[in-house]
């Protein structure tokens, strides 16, 4: 195993000597974002959103439940559930219905298409996870995840 070179202090931008862009907690989860999202296409492809895939593991995790309970298990506010469930529902990899105990619930499930799919990918999910972490030891990786879910 090598030993790994200490990351160089980001210096200040020009003009403003106690802000370092490369500093700012925004600026790097942004960066770690776009490089997750680009390995996710890479092993995913245009077959689904990282969104999408995060509700179809959900149903296959949680089983099927209301739209409004999805949309807070998946962080996913209103607008954006409401979406996801309906492209997913177009390509029929899940099912809505009305609640049996109550009929103002809409409650959302698996097809068996999805459910197919979703157990087809979960393999790449893993090596997904793992590729983004790989810059970091198996420590490291445990304290970020465990300190991302501190502040998230």
């Amino acid at each position: 195993m090598s030993a790994r070179s200490p990351r160089p202090t980001p210096q200040p931008l020009s003009g403003s000597p106690e802000y370092s862009l490369d500093a700012q907690i925004g600026f790097v989860l942004r960066k770690a974002h776009q490089r997750h999202r680009a390995i996710f296409s890479k092993q995913i492809g245009a077959k689904l959103a990282p969104t999408q895939f995060a509700v179809l593991a959900s149903l296959l995790t949680d089983g099927p439940t209301s739209q409004n309970e999805l949309g807070r298990r998946t962080a996913m506010d209103t607008a954006t559930i409401a979406g996801v469930i309906n492209r997913l529902g177009q390509r029929g990899l899940v099912s809505v219905g009305a609640s049996d105990d109550d009929d103002r619930l809409s409650i959302v499930a698996l097809t068996r298409q999805g459910r197919a799919l979703v157990e087809k990918l979960l393999p790449r999910a893993h090596e997904i996870s793992i590729a983004t972490l790989a810059p970091l030891t198996a420590a490291e990786s445990a304290t970020l995840i465990r300190l991302l879910n501190k502040i998230a």
